[in-house]
């Protein structure tokens, strides 16, 4: 192991972390949310595209043989091992405005670190450290949770779905920075703030081989592989 860390309730995290390593997240207790940002460590202006993704994919959500791949056709990162099977792409993070009305008005001046914090404030909080600001938001993963759609697109929160001890393992295949919020899905129904503490590990990858799982998922992942293989052999 090289690093780790624990991201408590309601807590955030950004950190840039080179390609070749395994991101191993652990859900400490039931019921994890983390949402999860994603950009070229080299270059902030590109970052994952969730539209590519999925079309590329073809999938709504994301697991074991998945890439979240970039606005310019690249590999961010892939998902190496998987306990849950499923991790949502669709239904965004937490706002303000919605975490007051859900689970009712905190204030860091009356709460020090118990008020209750929004996506949205941890991301602008972490984005703003590393040199990006209000316009770089964009589309996020949340890792541990599963949200479904009906026929007539009504969005469903699957409450069962994460245990405690669900791991997911990320391999970057880039230069990443890497920006997190531990705080709960827009969509969970429980009226309580639903957060717990995930654990983060870092560790070294093997190098990627012609069986990989991620590289053979679909030619549109092999060719995203070999366009980020052509990048670093020109840096």
């Amino acid at each position: 192991m090289i690093w780790n860390t624990v991201i408590g309730a309601g807590g955030k995290w950004s950190g840039r972390i080179s390609r070749g390593k395994l991101l191993r997240f652990t859900a400490l207790e039931a019921g994890a949310n983390v949402s999860l940002m994603l950009y070229n460590a080299l270059d902030l202006t590109e970052r994952y595209n969730m539209p590519d993704s999925l079309k590329a994919q073809y999938t709504s959500h994301l697991t074991t043989g998945h890439t979240l791949m970039s606005d310019n056709g690249r590999v961010l990162a892939s998902i190496v091992q998987d306990d849950l099977g499923w991790h949502d792409t669709i239904s965004g993070y937490t706002s303000r405005k919605l975490t007051d009305a859900k689970y009712g008005n905190t204030t860091y001046q009356e709460l020090r670190n118990e008020w209750l914090r929004s996506g949205q404030e941890n991301f602008a909080v972490e984005l703003t450290r590393n040199g990006l600001s209000l316009r770089d938001m964009m589309p996020n993963v949340n890792l541990f949770a599963k949200v479904f759609c009906e026929e007539n697109g009504t969005m469903h929160y699957a409450q069962d779905h994460c245990p405690a001890g669900a791991t997911v393992t990320v391999r970057t295949e880039m230069d990443v920075l890497l920006v997190l919020s531990n705080t709960p899905n827009p969509l969970d129904p429980r009226t309580d703030y639903p957060s717990v503490p995930v654990r983060i590990e870092v560790l070294q990858a093997e190098p990627v081989d012609e069986q990989d799982i991620c590289l053979n998922h679909r030619p549109e992942n092999r060719r995203a592989f070999e366009n980020t293989w052509s990048y670093y052999a020109l840096i």
